[in-house]
């Protein structure tokens, strides 16, 4: 028997019998108040009247009372540009340590979230409630001494012009992981500081006998990608071939399901996927228990949460929020309803709205799904369609025609006064491409009545293509978006669409 894995796995037993005494309200509430204390001071505390609102009988409320709600944009525009210019305390005490560069898949270039050393504190403090829920799962013993490959960005940060460090979340993450975990921590800092993501890929391919690999964490496109790439160069049939000890997969970023058939054709045996909620903007969420793919709130790790119903009365035709829009605690939320998620944390975010839509599955254990993101909501002639219900119908395609579509993307175009969807899947070339079209256009009608009801009226028409899933990652890679946090935008405007069009026509 491993002992060294045997009693890390009986600390972790034990820590997960220690109960928390608090509810979920009150770990927020707690967690408001920390938050207001520690930036009372700050140029945006002291704007925002934060003492006055520490001496209010009902924080939360005065809070919500007091704050308008802020997008990128708006605090931005309003706030983060003094930080830029080397102000201190200005949203929270000091100056981050970091920035943040976010995905941009709904914009043009990568925006820049503040890190500060305290969220980096509290995402280790939500990495090591990860660990200890590890308990929940039937692993044995001897998977406790196994090596992590962390598939993330670059721990190579590069220097701002403004003399800041910045990278993505999953590479500054890496860079400041703890000694003791640097034993277990693969591919290791040299390879994980090289910036070209092929030649990591390569490299780690090279590497990967020399590995006992029990877990591997990263977004389901790369690491099918960087799976293949491992497969290819060392000549398997799949990758428990070399690496015979995998057996837990943490996903995040993106939605697992539409991934899992083709991920699972890698496999030589069944593996535990688990998911995780790890954002540029903190570590929200992870899952805590098998037999469920929603994962727990982190309720007292230095994030607040707001929840706003995801209603058109209640956003901007931008995508923002309004003013107006009602704020629910975490006491307040109904199961199987979409919100709007708003954060405040401890890198001077408030009331931030991140863009990602969430739904409970369970309010007790404050579990979530993630359902889409506001920007990536289509509405065209009130359609209602969220990224949730189209990866349910694609995954639903992937069944009725035995075939894997690790990618797909899609967008409305108007044709005169009318609308079509536009869909791009990942299938190859197939002959069956009217036939999933219809399948997938009759399915969305029996699992969306706003759908059905739009495509009665002015959403006259839908288009399928389907092309090598090669052109949406050769896609990403044009747009300096390939490997690390970096996700494939499920859903695009027209003007993107065009693009992503007119790279399709000209692909070799």
């Amino acid at each position: 028997m491993a002992v060294i894995g045997s009693l890390i796995k009986g600390i972790i037993n034990l820590s997960s019998k220690v109960e928390e005494d608090k509810s979920n309200s009150e770990l927020q509430e707690d967690t408001l108040y920390s938050l207001l204390n520690r930036a009372k001071h700050t140029q945006f505390g002291k704007y925002y009247q934060f003492e006055k609102i520490l001496s209010q009988p009902k924080t939360a409320k005065a809070f919500k009372s007091k704050l308008p709600f802020f997008d990128y944009h708006k605090i931005h525009s309003e706030w983060w540009f003094k930080v830029h210019e080397h102000q201190e305390d200005v949203v929270w005490p000091g100056l981050p340590d970091y920035f943040a560069l976010t995905s941009g898949t709904t914009g043009k270039k990568s925006n820049q979230i503040p890190v500060t050393n305290a969220m980096l504190e509290d995402l280790r403090k939500t990495a090591i409630q990860q660990i200890m829920s590890l308990s929940n799962f039937d692993l044995p013993s001897d998977f406790f001494e196994k090596e992590i490959l962390m598939l993330g960005s670059s721990t190579k940060l590069a220097q701002s012009n403004e003399n800041f460090m910045q990278g993505e979340i999953s590479g500054i993450s890496a860079s400041n992981i703890p000694f003791w975990f640097s034993g277990y921590y693969k591919p290791g800092e040299e390879i994980a500081q090289i910036e070209d993501w092929d030649e990591r890929v390569l490299k780690i391919a090279e590497e990967a006998r020399q590995w006992d690999i029990g877990a591997i964490s990263g977004i389901p496109t790369w690491i099918e990608l960087m799976m293949k790439k491992v497969i290819e160069y060392n000549n398997l049939n799949h990758i428990h071939e070399i690496w015979p000890n995998f057996k837990v997969y943490t996903s995040g970023g993106v939605a697992f399901q539409p991934y899992e058939k083709s991920f699972k054709s890698l496999l030589g045996k069944p593996v535990e996927v688990i998911d995780t909620y790890l954002a540029s903007e903190g570590f929200i969420a992870f899952q805590q228990r098998p037999a469920t793919n929603a994962m727990k709130l982190s309720l007292d790790t230095g994030i607040y949460f707001e929840f706003i119903p995801f209603e058109a009365d209640y956003l901007e035709e931008d995508g923002s929020l309004k003013n107006n829009a009602p704020s629910l605690s975490i006491d307040e939320v109904e199961e199987k309803k979409d919100y709007v998620l708003v954060i405040s944390t401890n890198a001077g975010l408030w009331r931030y709205m991140i863009g990602d839509t969430i739904q409970f599955t369970n309010k007790k254990e404050a579990e979530i799904i993630i359902t889409g993101r506001t920007k990536f909501f289509l509405n065209v002639a009130g359609s209602q369609l969220s990224v949730n219900k189209m990866n349910e119908a694609i995954q639903a395609v992937e069944k009725e025609f035995d075939i894997k579509i690790p990618e797909f993307l899609m967008g409305a175009v108007k044709v005169n006064q009318d609308f079509e969807h536009h869909w791009f899947i990942g299938g190859g070339k197939l002959d069956t491409t009217n036939e999933i079209k219809n399948f997938l256009d009759d399915y969305l009608k029996e699992a969306n009545k706003n759908y059905k009801v739009a495509r009665s009226k002015a959403l006259k028409n839908i288009q399928l293509k389907s092309i090598p899933a090669e052109t949406f990652y050769d896609w990403a890679e044009q747009s300096k978006k390939k490997g690390g946090q970096m996700k494939i935008e499920k859903v695009m405007n027209e003007e993107k669409l065009t693009d992503f069009k007119n790279f399709v026509k000209n692909y070799q």
